[in-house]
């Protein structure tokens, strides 16, 4: 790869203790280390008011469509609220189209404090494919995310995984986006030139 892709996390906690945040910044890492350009999107520290197609510039909207635009694989990253995900991703969501997302590569991410996050992952899959963003297959959920992570001084955002297996699945999740930042899908296959 000649260029390094530009992998953007979009944090959809404001929580100041974000678990989500802290998951994203462990994505990041890999996708640096797998020679990404690495950033954090915190929707906490931008003004997003709700969005109304009617009124052009609203709070820091153009900046956050920019960043979007800019980056060649995103990840999405979100609480679980009422099995689904947060308002303000929701919200950050509505800001962007196909301008933003089309042909995008995109990964999920979702942090529960209880047991279920399955339908949080089906609705931001179904939304990013609405608007033509290409989703990863590999996805991140995290169950109980309290209990998942353990204080320590030297690990990201002061806190540890308390399961390998969990982290290397959210590792791999950034590995994925910078290794698929540039695909172009294509959607033939050998039995589609048969049938043809």
């Amino acid at each position: 790869m000649s260029q390094s892709p530009s992998v953007l996390a979009v944090n959809g906690s404001l929580r100041e203790t974000s678990y989500t945040r802290t998951a994203l910044k462990y994505t990041l890492e890999a996708a640096s280390e797998a020679g990404a350009e690495a950033s954090l999107l915190d929707l906490g520290e931008y003004d997003l008011p709700v969005y109304n197609p009617d009124i052009d510039g609203q709070g820091d909207g153009a900046e956050v469509k920019q960043l979007m635009r800019e980056a060649d694989a995103v990840a999405l990253g979100t609480p679980v609220y009422h099995g689904s995900y947060s308002g303000a991703l929701k919200n950050f969501h509505d800001y962007c189209g196909w301008d933003e997302y089309e042909d995008t590569t995109v990964g999920l991410l979702a942090t529960a404090g209880g047991g279920s996050y399955g339908s949080t992952l089906d609705h931001l899959r179904i939304t990013v494919r609405g608007v033509h963003g290409w989703v990863l297959p590999h996805q991140v959920g995290i169950r109980s995310a309290s209990s998942k992570f353990v204080d320590d001084p030297d690990a990201i955002d002061g806190r540890a995984f308390t399961e390998d297996a969990l982290e290397d699945r959210t590792r791999k999740l950034g590995r994925m986006l910078a290794e698929y930042a540039f695909i172009e899908p294509n959607v033939t296959s050998p039995r589609t030139t048969v049938d043809d």
